[in-house]
């Protein structure tokens, strides 16, 4: 949202970087200038207006340097613009919190916060829940062993785990529990495991025990950046096989409903409201699905050997409808 008084926006950035200071200890200029989407210079002047107002924020030389505040210094701001409104109440994923045990604090926790809002922030906040809502249910992966992981989590705690590997039958490992993430349908956990980090697959965990040992977390773990590289690797590892099809602008618009790792790598116009598109598919299997599904209105390229499975599929299909077809039958049943 976009404000137009410089006065409020620079407000809003003081009290950001207030609460950053106040809720991590230290900060650097690039990092703020970073999360605030400013210039460095921007940032200092911002430090030298909060302390000509008096707040003691203070910065240390060195590699281990930074802007600080004062030890004993806690602000008391807690005013919400309306974006801020927005993420608190409307933005609340339900299950997710729910399969945290989370549900009825996080409700509580919201009604306590409506209530401490000037009156104009509570009719935003009602005015965002009734048009917004984020349904992250996932109920086709039982979790079992969420709250355990989770208080692991929370404790840097060791856990005994009972796990599959490949196609054999669950094996115990212990795993020091640094993280949780989920994503789509899915709970991982992010664990250390004989100075390895791994991702275990919460919902196919068989049996999990707390262990009373703790661990000490590793230097430099980012959970979210460990993530992201941990993703990106699992991707670039997949299997590839590449397709390229002639397909009506129509087909082409439904291409989102295909299988889980399909990806539109290039499509242009081909002439007659057609696309010619290169699409990847993780197996062969995916790429016959989607080019059954769509009939007549794609022409598969390459590979030949994908042509080919295409049509003998067609040609099964039509000798499986001729074979069921009704011999004969009155004249009233062939009338149109």
């Amino acid at each position: 949202m976009i404000r137009g008084h410089n006065g409020l926006m620079r407000a809003d950035r003081l009290l950001s970087i207030l609460l950053i200071l106040q809720t991590q200890g230290r900060a650097t200029g690039r990092e703020l200038a970073r999360r605030l989407e400013v210039s460095e210079r921007t940032v200092h002047r911002d430090m030298e207006a909060l302390s000509a107002a008096g707040v003691p924020v203070y910065a240390e030389r060195g590699p281990a340097g930074g802007w600080r505040l004062l030890e004993e210094y806690r602000t008391q701001l807690t005013g919400l613009n309306e974006d801020e409104v927005l993420a608190l109440f409307a933005l609340k994923p339900p299950q997710l919190l729910a399969d945290l045990g989370l549900g009825r604090a996080a409700e509580n926790a919201l009604l306590k916060l409506l209530a401490a809002l000037p009156a104009s922030r509570r009719r935003e906040a009602e005015h965002a829940r009734q048009r917004l809502l984020i349904d992250g249910s996932r109920r086709d992966e039982p979790v079992p062993w969420l709250p355990l992981l989770q208080a692991a989590v929370w404790e840097d705690r060791r856990v005994r785990l009972h796990y599959p590997s490949g196609g054999g039958p669950p094996g115990e490992r212990v795993v020091d529990a640094l993280g949780l993430v989920v994503r789509g349908q899915a709970w991982y956990l992010v664990a250390r495991r004989e100075g390895v980090l791994r991702t275990y697959r919460v919902s196919r965990v068989a049996h999990a025990e707390l262990l009373p040992e703790r661990f000490t977390r590793p230097p430099g773990f980012d959970l979210e950046r460990y993530w992201r590289q941990a993703r990106s690797e699992f991707q670039a590892k997949l299997p590839v096989y590449p397709v390229l099809a002639r397909l009506e602008q129509h087909a082409f618009e439904r291409f989102g409903l295909v299988g889980r790792w399909a990806r539109l790598e290039h499509a242009e116009p081909d002439g007659e409201g057609w696309l010619r598109a290169r699409v990847r598919f993780e197996v062969e299997e995916d790429a016959v699905a989607w080019a059954l599904s769509l009939g007549d209105r794609v022409e598969v390229l390459e590979p030949p050997e994908l042509r080919r499975r295409v049509v003998r599929e067609l040609v099964k299909a039509l000798r499986r409808v001729k074979k069921s077809r009704p011999r004969g039958g009155s004249a009233g049943s062939e009338a149109t």
